[in-house]
């Protein structure tokens, strides 16, 4: 049995053919990247902002729910840095959250704009393939119906009359 771990299960599911698609892996990247932005960032404000006399963030919890609402761009007001460098590290976190959802936004829409076109090609061929039966079906039928004109008019000739052509 394969030791199990995040790792293991991480290079499992990222294997697969759906997640080789380029915008698939972009968005997953810039997950990963968000959440340690957001751990480290979380990890640095702490003794920036601490040592502040009007500071809010002061806990390493405090600061992680800082981070997200700074990386989702929410910005309750209840928590924000006070010290320049406590805003250097805010504007680092507000920048690669918006950038990680317009990624992610971006990868939605691409996986519904190709799903809409694997449709469409799949109907183009479907309705390709009908045409050409069809076609094959009608010059079949033409066959067959003249076969039946041509012994409808046999029946019809008078025995040792004058022949008839097609285009009388």
């Amino acid at each position: 049995m394969p030791p199990i771990s995040l790792t293991y299960l991480l290079k499992r599911l990222l294997r697969g053919e759906p997640w080789q698609r380029l915008h698939v892996k972009a968005a997953v990247w810039a997950t990963l990247l968000l959440v340690l932005v957001l751990l480290i960032g979380s990890w640095i404000i702490v003794p920036v902002e601490a040592s502040a006399s009007r500071a809010t963030i002061t806990s390493f919890p405090r600061a992680l729910w800082w981070s997200v609402e700074t990386a989702t761009t929410v910005g309750y007001g209840d928590m924000y840095p006070v010290t320049p460098w406590g805003r250097v590290v805010a504007g680092v976190v507000m920048l690669v959250g918006i950038s990680v959802f317009s990624i992610v936004t971006a990868s939605l829409a691409t996986w519904f704009v190709s799903s809409a076109a694997h449709r469409m090609r799949r109907f183009a061929l479907t309705l390709e393939h009908a045409e050409r039966e069809g076609r094959t079906d009608v010059s079949e039928d033409m066959r067959a119906l003249h076969e039946r004109f041509d012994r409808l008019e046999l029946l019809l000739k008078p025995p040792g009359g004058p022949s008839r052509n097609r285009g009388d």
